[in-house]
């Protein structure tokens, strides 16, 4: 066989033996991205803050507008009749832009339920929280595939079962060895759909579970004690008081924004009654339902009423990213399961740990 001959084979086999003409896999990997769909372009970081801006700006002349004299003014303005006249009829809504009726119903009907599982059938809460996790997860999964990220659902799903349960049977080390498994679950189970988008798709995926099943777990933990009930009990009133007291303070004297970017209606003065309201609440539940310092329950309402400002804000964060304003519509007034648990899961281990340290078992 000639040079010729041989360099010419050689070249219709490729360098790893196909008939790939010559080219490296470097060289094949760039043609298949080249004759792939191409991939709608995500705004860049810049046109994001941008956008950001103006939609906060928006929202801070609706909230203006809205004021109720200003609303008399554009009344007048525009037609010389009563405000209550040319108010198109519809739901009532906050300021918040919720339809408050449904919202408190539908509130009031989760409260009920909650309080009928954990003082007649304990295991039932557990059951309740798992179910919610599983929600939660496909609402964040639906919500981040969205972008560029691609988490996968069945191991999530699977892995926050496994996270609940192993809380409410093994415990806090139960809980933690289900969310490491989760994870090198997620990890293999990427790896079948190849290298293009790992490491968002792992990212995400982490993210998810850590912030939906794996904080959900600690609420499992919270009902394991003979006092189990009333743990649970002030862990959701304190976040309950915690959220009235700064949607009162915020509708009523709210005027200086906390974090415009992320959350335009959310003020100082709101946080502020967050605050009072979190803190007496723990300051009752730890004296008359615990017998325990004052001090204790203070400082357990001021820690919650902190965790559920960062945790709304976190969640604020995360849908304006994804261009959302709801992760789902499960909830009438509320918009998806993770609209209403954005509060209670990261103050869920914060309770169990200030509870552990500050009441006996």
């Amino acid at each position: 066989m000639t040079e010729d001959s041989a360099a010419s084979d050689d070249e219709s086999t490729g360098r790893h033996g196909g008939a790939s003409g010559g080219l490296s896999a470097a060289e094949l990997i760039a043609r298949a991205r080249a004759a792939a769909p191409p991939m709608p372009d995500r705004p860049s970081r810049a046109a994001r803050r941008a956008l950001e801006q103006a939609e906060a700006i928006a929202e801070r002349l609706d909230a203006v507008a809205d004021e109720p004299t200003v609303r008399r003014h554009l009344a007048v303005v525009d037609a010389p009749v009563p405000l209550a006249e040319t108010a198109p009829a519809g739901p009532r809504k906050s300021r918040a832009g919720r339809n408050l009726p449904a919202a408190i119903g539908v509130g009031a009907a989760l409260g009920a339920l909650i309080l009928i599982s954990i003082f007649t059938y304990r295991p039932s809460f557990a059951v309740i929280i798992t179910l919610a996790a599983a929600i939660g997860v496909y609402e964040m999964v639906t919500a981040i595939a969205t972008v560029e990220a691609r988490p996968p659902l069945v191991p999530l799903v699977v892995g926050g079962l496994a996270m609940d349960a192993a809380a409410w049977f093994r415990g806090p080390d139960g809980l933690v060895g289900a969310l490491m498994l989760t994870v090198l679950g997620l990890v293999v189970w990427r790896l079948a759909d190849g290298a293009a988008g790992y490491l968002p798709d792992v990212a995400s995926s982490v993210l998810v579970a850590v912030y939906v099943p794996f904080l959900a777990g600690f609420a499992a933990l919270l009902l394991q004690p003979d006092d189990g009930a009333a743990r649970v009990v002030m862990f959701i009133l304190a976040v309950v008081c915690s959220d009235t007291g700064g949607y009162a303070a915020g509708v009523l004297i709210g005027r200086h924004p906390m974090a415009p970017m992320v959350s335009p209606k959310k003020s100082w003065e709101g946080f502020t009654g967050s605050i009072i309201g979190a803190g007496a609440c723990g300051v009752l539940m730890m004296v008359y339902c615990f017998h325990q310092q004052w001090w204790q329950g203070a400082l357990f309402g001021v820690a919650i009423a902190i965790t559920a400002t960062l945790g709304d804000l976190g969640e604020s964060m995360i849908k304006r990213d994804l261009g959302l304003k709801d992760m789902g519509k499960l909830l009438p007034g509320h918009g998806g399961i993770m609209d209403r648990l954005d509060s209670l899961l990261p103050c869920a281990p914060v309770a169990y740990l200030l509870l552990s340290a500050f009441v006996p078992h």
